[in-house]
């Protein structure tokens, strides 16, 4: 009895013959349901203008919408200078053959080349400070404290990132050493400044660099370190406290 009861009430909560059973709700390309269409609201040279903007450094899909938007709604004229100014820094931005910095003409200003010779009068051209990257010859040119000439690495030594010397322009570097030819107004180095970072990749080319200028005879100097202007020695770290030790110097 109670077996036939069961089969019952199974039947009876079967579905009616000719009935479908429920689906679970289809799903669209990437996952979204059907009838959601992935196409991009956006005109498509807008939607170009968008993706070229995403893939600068620091820019995300919302960030690089309200540049687009931004772009729209500037007038023509001041949108084409953006497109021109783009265009100028291609075409005529190039490493100078001298120092590796970024600039206009070949070789450049600090170096010597084109209309502002009168620029490397002033500067002493026997002391060559090497820096990583452009910006750090920018940032250290702004001081107006240093009127030596320069020369970018454009990097440093990582192993960890497959970064050898070679990768670097330390040959073009000690080329400048070895012969004055090579050098800014071909006068002899006398004097190598290694302003590079203070990490441990910077410190290792440091001491890279400092073996290699060792062999040849020049004086191998390094930027100061130690307590900034401004600070507090309570909220200074150990490595900087540890340098500003190392580095004292009477007071004057």
């Amino acid at each position: 009895m109670s077996e036939t009861r069961a089969n019952q009430g199974a039947l009876s909560e079967a579905p009616e013959a000719g009935t479908p059973s429920p689906r679970p709700p289809r799903k669209g390309p990437a996952g979204r349901p059907a009838g959601v269409s992935g196409v991009t609201a956006y005109p498509e040279s807008v939607e170009r203008l968008i993706g070229e903007l995403a893939r600068l450094p620091g820019i995300g899909r919302r960030s690089a919408e309200r540049l687009a938007f931004h772009i729209l709604k500037t007038p023509a004229p001041e949108a084409l200078k953006l497109a021109t100014a783009l265009q100028d820094v291609k075409r005529s931005v190039r490493h100078c053959s001298v120092c590796f910095n970024l600039a206009d003409a070949d070789p450049c200003p600090i170096c010597g080349g084109g209309p502002d010779e009168q620029e490397l009068r002033g500067r002493d051209r026997g002391q060559v400070m090497v820096v990583e990257q452009p910006r750090d010859l920018i940032s250290l040119e702004q001081t107006g404290m240093y009127r030596g000439v320069y020369h970018v690495l454009m990097g440093r030594i990582s192993p960890l990132d497959g970064i050898g010397p070679e990768d670097l322009t330390v040959r073009e570097l000690l080329a400048r050493v070895d012969d004055p030819a090579r050098n800014s107004g071909g006068q002899a180095v006398r004097e190598v400044v290694l302003g590079l970072n203070p990490t441990l990749e910077g410190d290792g080319t440091a001491l890279y660099l400092a073996g290699e200028l060792a062999r040849r005879g020049v004086v191998v100097t390094r930027l100061a370190r130690g307590l900034p202007a401004g600070t507090t020695l309570e909220f200074a770290s150990k490595a900087v406290l540890a340098d500003a030790i190392q580095g004292r110097r009477p007071v004057e």
